[in-house]
């Protein structure tokens, strides 16, 4: 898979992007099934990996960290993009807090458990607003200057929120962390992806396939796009799947693998050599209305 700036402020990564973000379940929370999956991955040419400190109740990071210290792979092979900003209460219901301190406490956390030295991209997670800018910015260019992260992106952000924080930092923002697919498609016209794209950047597309939707939704519309899919696909000789990524690749999307199933990291990663048209294009895009 080829590897591609994620903005013109760098760094480089793989054009699809695997997530453990639906790593919630006991059966896939091993350390040896990570590293089973991040060695698949880089087989495929995948090295991009997204974490947060809350996925898989924030063992994940720890069972990724292993994996690389036991160097079935080098550090440098690999980019680590990480999130934080989103937190449970102690009945379980999710607020935000973007405080410096909160931030500084989650990057040091998934430092030590991803055994790194630094996070490649770290993105500050949410709408909160209570957010102290300059504080928090401050916060981020000093773990930028001291190498503990090399990069500042943003997760579901508006455009308005990400030209906020972009303000306040002398680092560019190299991404927004956003859901974006045929069923979910809002991005496009909120303004969002013209304010990313005006950055000079990327955006990492997550559910792009709305979380299976696209494939078995009963729903009118998840049944109407699936079938110019399927029309589509038949055109390319390939499923409904990779004709959905290749979709998001086209749109200039980073997307976010999210299965466990390897068949599925690999029509994902094989959907980027996909070259639509512009006219199909459209025809799916046209689906969606």
């Amino acid at each position: 898979m080829e590897k591609i700036y994620i903005s013109d402020s760098g760094p480089e990564v793989s054009a699809a992007i695997y997530s453990f973000w639906r790593w919630d379940t006991a059966s896939l929370v091993s350390e040896k099934k990570v590293e089973d999956i991040i060695n698949y991955n880089l087989e495929l040419g995948v090295n991009t990996f997204d974490h947060s400190d809350e996925y898989g109740n924030g063992k994940i990071q720890e069972l990724f960290g292993k994996a690389v210290f036991s160097k079935s792979f080098k550090r440098e092979d690999i980019v680590i993009s990480t999130k934080a900003g989103l937190r449970k209460d102690n009945k379980g219901k999710a607020f935000y807090d973007h405080s410096a301190q909160h931030i500084k406490n989650s990057i040091g956390n998934s430092l030590k458990k991803l055994k790194a030295d630094y996070i490649d991209i770290f993105l500050l997670e949410g709408n909160d607003p209570l957010l102290q800018v300059d504080e928090t910015a401050s916060l981020l260019s000093e773990l930028v200057n001291s190498g503990h992260i090399r990069a500042i992106g943003v997760s579901n952000f508006s455009a308005s929120q990400h030209r906020l924080l972009a303000a306040h930092l002398s680092q560019p923002i190299i991404t927004n962390h956003i859901e974006l697919s045929l069923l979910q498609t809002a991005a496009i016209t909120d303004g969002r992806l013209d304010f990313i794209k005006e950055q000079y950047s990327k955006p990492m597309a997550w559910a792009p396939l709305a979380g299976g939707r696209i494939l078995t939704g009963k729903d009118k519309k998840a049944e109407k796009v699936r079938k110019v899919l399927q029309t589509t696909g038949k055109k390319y000789g390939v499923n409904v799947e990779e004709i959905a990524v290749a979709w998001l690749y086209k749109l200039g999307a980073l997307p976010l693998i999210g299965s466990a199933d390897k068949k599925r990291i690999k029509n994902a990663a094989s959907a980027y050599s996909i070259e639509l048209s512009r006219e199909d294009w459209y025809q799916i895009y046209n689906a969606t209305f």
